[in-house]
């Protein structure tokens, strides 16, 4: 500021804002994102287009908290396509452009970027069992250089409780999951803990690719389960539209992991809030700029999560759908 008293007010300034950060518990450094162009990677198990919304929602975090593309940040994405084998040729790309941080969305994605480098810090979301999987020692202190957001077992429960809510009559359900993605060996496992406990047989079918398909489905249409269900992997999703397009022609009440199922046609979703999974990944790529250890940041469990039901495919299946349940949707779909 011009003027004699300038340099006086602009010191007072800065130590008002010291202080304001002392008080607050909170080092003034951190007030502010960098000013230097930091590159960060981006590695999803799935495919660009499918993914857009993903990066969007991960761009939008980072907005949140000061950094601007062009201006203070790059991100780098590299998209697996649903392939899990291109993976790891990926994330060693990533590694070679020495990327500050690389945000590894799924178990496979973070697994490859582990066996690609031990020094660049990994930021994992869509991650299941990160302590079973060796992703991380403990929930508490990761240790390595990996940390993040990952699913809890409830998830799980919750999702088999809802369709129970949904069909009371509910005994057997088809699970569909791919035996290749280490994660979703556990994730059946966890739901077989909570079906017994809700008086639910599991009734697993492995697909790894699509010419699993005919069948699976051939399978599942001559045991005419209640219900279906399918873990959470990136390969199931890329192939929603086929997934849910069998439930709706053998009437299968069925609930997802992930948003897109339902919107193209499948009954109900049930998972974490996708916004704040985002937000919070980046706020964690924020820590790691400015100096935070991945070994030292506690690995966080979702807080937030949504409820989708579509009305449509209900009376399409001949199902009503109690208020009980409706009234504890986020979004219905009509």
């Amino acid at each position: 500021m011009a003027g004699e008293h300038g340099p006086r007010v602009t010191c007072r300034r800065r130590f008002l804002a010291i202080a304001a950060g002392v008080i607050l518990g909170v080092p003034f450094a951190h007030a502010q994102a960098p000013t230097k162009i930091v590159r960060v990677g981006f590695l999803s198990s799935a495919g660009a287009t499918t993914g857009a919304s993903n990066l969007d929602a991960f761009r939008a975090g980072l907005q949140e908290l000061g950094y601007v593309e062009g201006r203070n940040i790059a991100i780098e994405p590299r998209w697996g396509d649903g392939n899990l084998a291109r993976l790891s040729s990926l994330a060693a790309e990533l590694a070679r452009l020495k990327v500050e941080v690389i945000c590894a969305v799924s178990t496979p994605a973070t697994l490859a970027a582990k066996e690609a480098t031990t020094t660049i810090p990994i930021v994992f979301l869509n991650v299941a069992f990160p302590t079973q999987t060796s992703l991380v020692a403990s929930y508490a202190r990761p240790g390595g250089n990996a940390t993040g957001v990952a699913f809890i077992g409830a998830e799980y429960g919750k999702r088999l409780e809802l369709l129970k809510e949904a069909r009371p009559r509910l005994r057997r359900v088809a699970l569909m999951y791919n035996p290749d993605n280490r994660a979703q060996l556990l994730a059946v496992e966890e739901t077989q803990r909570w079906a017994k406990a809700l008086g639910v047989t599991i009734e697993p079918h492995h697909v790894r690719g699509v010419g699993d398909f005919a069948g699976v489905f051939d399978g599942v249409a001559r045991h005419r389960p209640d219900a279906l269900m399918t873990t959470a992997d990136v390969f199931l999703a890329s192939q929603r539209a086929r997934i849910v397009e069998f439930a709706m022609t053998h009437r299968l009440p069925s609930i997802f992991p992930a948003k897109e199922y339902v919107e193209v046609g499948g009954l109900m979703f049930y998972g974490e809030s996708i916004p704040d999974k985002y937000r919070r990944a980046a706020i964690y790529v924020d820590r790691i700029l400015k100096g935070a250890k991945p070994a030292d940041l506690p690995v966080e469990q979702p807080t937030k999560f949504e409820l989708v039901i579509n009305l449509k495919t209900a009376k399409a299946i001949g199902l009503t759908i109690p208020q009980s349940v409706l009234g504890r949707a986020d979004q219905v779909i009509e």
